[in-house]
Order: structure tokens, then C-alpha cells, then sequence
């Protein structure tokens, strides 16, 4: 987890509508709500209340238009900047009944005796998961439709409460060129928050839950480069099951447009992502951009089986298998 930069702002520095925290009263909660329920149900009770909490907070400050707020990455809460926030209205209701639920929930953990949460996914919900830790996924990705593809494999490094760990694998499929290398992380949602140097990444873009018609809005950063970073806005314009790769995915189409930044220069910015919407998996990315950096395509291809323990993590392959065909690794369903 990452500490919030709002530690670092004092509360007098929000603008004029916010008020302090100590305005928004948390609407109390029953623990005795969740006397039946096992530890590992409370903590992921928390990160959803969390999560929810962090992505209102974000619309709020979207909307009135300052980036003071800056939650950090995954699932931790500084409640009081974001109380802080406005003392009336929608969002200040629903944020006070999250974090009246979270003290419930805190309390009822307490009570229980419950340890600290496993920062790895719990295997009832890896299960739920259409990619499993150590599968493959292959990527086609170009920078300029007038050159050839290059393939990206990338492993499933780990799969962790609040995302997926993603890292460039040596063993490419046969005739494919690696391209990048290190590590990927990206969060439930479909947000990419780390990335290696050159990539781009979009931390805060979409949000859980999102629903036919749904607005988001964000920035896109190469990594690296202070001065390449893009604003977007865009609607989610399709969701449903999708079968990719053999797999079948909950897939979420977003149309997105902005513009891109380079230095002193600013261009139209187009395109469309489509993520799972149950492990945030990037099934494909369409952007279209004056801006070399900001111009890529790139697809998923197929899903790879893990290697044996006792393979040597280099060398030759056998022949993947075709995802209209079958095999081992179309095996696992959901």
C-alpha cells in the first residue's frame, strides 16, 4: 500500500465548500450485524467498503475540478481528507455510512480476535478468477500499424487482495520478439499502477461496479517522462461475457478521448479499453494519438498453461494451442 499524499496537505489548505472531517459524522453501524460472519468475510467486507470509499472520494474530486486529494493505489483510506471533502450532498452521505460500516467492521474483527488480512487473494476467490498464478498471457501489441507486431508474454506473478502482479516472461512463444520487460501491476478494476520505464500506466481511470452508460475520467502517464501525461474522459459503451483466449471474461467496453501532453505541446488523444471486470485483466487497448508515446494497440491473444517446476525457464516451447481448438489451458472454467 501506498501512504496518501493527503497526509502530507493540511486540512485548511481544501478549498472553501469542503469542511473538516469532524462535520461529517460517521452514521454507526451494528456490529453485532456481523457477529455470523468468519474472519476472512469481514476482510473482504473492508476492502470493498475501502475501495468504494476511494473511488467516491475520486469522483467527488473530479468533479469540482482540484487534484489535492491524492489517495495513493489500492485499497487504503485516509478517511479524513476524504470526509473532508463536502459537508453535504450524495457523496457525503454515502461516505459517511462506509465509514460507519468500516468501524462496525473493525470492531466486529476485533472481537474476533481476527489476525491481520492476508495480502494474497484467498484461494475461494483466485478460484473466481478467469487467469490463474503462473498462466501466461500473450499479448500482440503495435506502436505503428505500418510495421509488424511484436508478442508480449507476460506470468501471472501473484495475485493479491486489492490486484494482479504481472512479470515479462522469458519464454516467449517460438518466432515471437519480447517486447519490454518488467514488472506490470494493476488493480481489480483494470487500472495499471506500476509499470516498467516507457510504459503507460492509468492509476485512477476506472472505477468497481461500473455499469452500461457509466462516466470515468483519469490520467495516463508514461513512465519515466514527467512531461508525457494525457487527461481522459470516456463512457463505458458495452458490458457482458466475452470469450477471449478460451476463456469467458466479464468484459467492459470504454470509449475514451482527451488529450495528450508533450512538454508544450497538446493533441487529441482517442481510443478504446477493454478490461474483466472481475480481475481488471486487459483483454485489449486501442489509442490513437499525434504523440508517438500515446499510440498503441495492443490484444490479448491467449491464455499459456504455467510452465513445469522442472522446465528451464528458457529454450523452446512446445506449440501453443489454439484457443479455437482447445486444450490444456482452455481447461479451467469458471
Amino acid at each position: 500500500m501506498l501512504l496518501s499524499l493527503a497526509l502530507l496537505l493540511p486540512l485548511g489548505l481544501l478549498p472553501g465548500c469542503a469542511t473538516r472531517s469532524a462535520d461529517v459524522k460517521p452514521l454507526q453501524a451494528n456490529p453485532a450485524d456481523f457477529a455470523s460472519w468468519g474472519c476472512p468475510r469481514i476482510d473482504d467486507e473492508l476492502d470493498r467498503v475501502q475501495q468504494r470509499a476511494t473511488d467516491v472520494a475520486y469522483a467527488v474530486d473530479a468533479r469540482i475540478g482540484n487534484n489535492i486529494l491524492a489517495l495513493g493505489l489500492g485499497v487504503t483510506v485516509f478517511w479524513p481528507a476524504i470526509l473532508a471533502l463536502r459537508p453535504d450532498g450524495p457523496e457525503a452521505t454515502e461516505l459517511a455510512q462506509l465509514k460507519g460500516r468500516y468501524e462496525a467492521l473493525r470492531q466486529s474483527a476485533r472481537g474476533k480476535d481476527c489476525p491481520p488480512a492476508d495480502p494474497t487473494l484467498s484461494a475461494a476467490r483466485a478460484a473466481a478468477l478467469p487467469v490463474a498464478l503462473g498462466e501466461r498471457l500473450v499479448y500482440e501489441e503495435r506502436r505503428d500499424t505500418q510495421r509488424s507486431p511484436v508478442f508480449t508474454t507476460l506470468r501471472v506473478d501473484a495475485l493479491r487482495r486489492d490486484g494482479i502482479d504481472l512479470v515479462a516472461d522469458p519464454a516467449n512463444p517460438a518466432g515471437a520478439a519480447a517486447s519490454g520487460d518488467g514488472r506490470i501491476e494493476h488493480d481489480l478494476s483494470g487500472n495499471v499502477v506500476h509499470g516498467p520505464s516507457g510504459s503507460l500506466v492509468w492509476p485512477r481511470l476506472l472505477k468497481g461496479d461500473l455499469a452500461l452508460g457509466a462516466l470515468v475520467s483519469g490520467n495516463v502517464r508514461v513512465v519515466g517522462d514527467p512531461l508525457l501525461r494525457a487527461r481522459l474522459r470516456g463512457q463505458v459503451m458495452a458490458v457482458g461475457p466475452q470469450m477471449l483466449a478460451g476463456r469467458r471474461f466479464d468484459a467492459m467496453v470504454v470509449e475514451l478521448f482527451g488529450d495528450a501532453q508533450q512538454a508544450d505541446l497538446t493533441t487529441r488523444l482517442e481510443g478504446v479499453i477493454v478490461v474483466d471486470r472481475h480481475s481488471g485483466v486487459l483483454l485489449s487497448l486501442d489509442l490513437k494519438s499525434a504523440v508517438p508515446a500515446f499510440s498503441l494497440q495492443r490484444r490479448l491473444l491467449r491464455i499459456d498453461p504455467p510452465l513445469p517446476a522442472a522446465a528451464p525457464r528458457q529454450g523452446s516451447l512446445p506449440a501453443p494451442h489454439s484457443p479455437d481448438t482447445g486444450g490444456p489451458h482452455d481447461a479451467r472454467r469458471r
